[in-house]
């Protein structure tokens, strides 16, 4: 009996965050730091969605204190939930291309993100992180809390220096 009330309901609500996720984004009012294009349904220019820092620091995020093979010390870094950036963008793929201001490019699995909770970290203890210091954005693995992510294939897809996501 139950379920005939809800019926209408659960018909419903896909149609209802369907129609929520192809509102555009809100346009940066700030310096573009991420750039996310491909297979997106929210977009604030031709296809891409482009992201500020205020944009990204408004997006559910994650604290990592973790050592990482890159430097000697643990350190605590903070930054959007790279889960948070796809559902914004409503992703439609099931992997990213990453790629740096180098030139860099690394493919990582979307599962990844909501799976180990990876972050685009922004900052390091609690400082912007500079480009020479792997900033803007830092594809950042909970290494410390997951030891068997310490490995060459993560290692590979922990991109610094962030400007671009490529959904596909």
């Amino acid at each position: 009996m139950r379920l005939r009330r809800l019926l209408p309901l659960i018909l419903v609500l896909p149609w209802c965050l369907a129609a929520t996720a192809a509102e555009p984004l809100p346009e940066p009012e700030g310096r573009v730091m991420l750039t996310v294009s491909g297979d997106i349904t929210r977009t604030n220019g031709e296809g891409k969605a482009r992201f500020d820092r205020a944009m990204l620091e408004a997006l559910p995020s994650r604290i990592i204190e973790t050592h990482t093979p890159w430097h000697e010390a643990s350190a605590r870094y903070e930054g959007p939930l790279g889960e948070a950036i796809f559902e914004a963008v409503g992703a439609r793929g099931d992997q990213a291309r990453v790629m740096a201001l180098n030139g860099f490019e690394a493919e990582v699995p979307l599962g990844d993100f909501t799976r180990y909770g990876v972050i685009l970290a922004m900052t390091r203890d609690g400082e912007p992180m500079p480009i020479r210091r792997f900033g803007p954005l830092f594809v950042l693995y909970p290494f410390d809390e997951r030891p068997h992510l310490l490995n060459e294939e993560t290692r590979f897809r922990s991109v610094w220096q962030v400007v671009r996501i490529e959904i596909h």
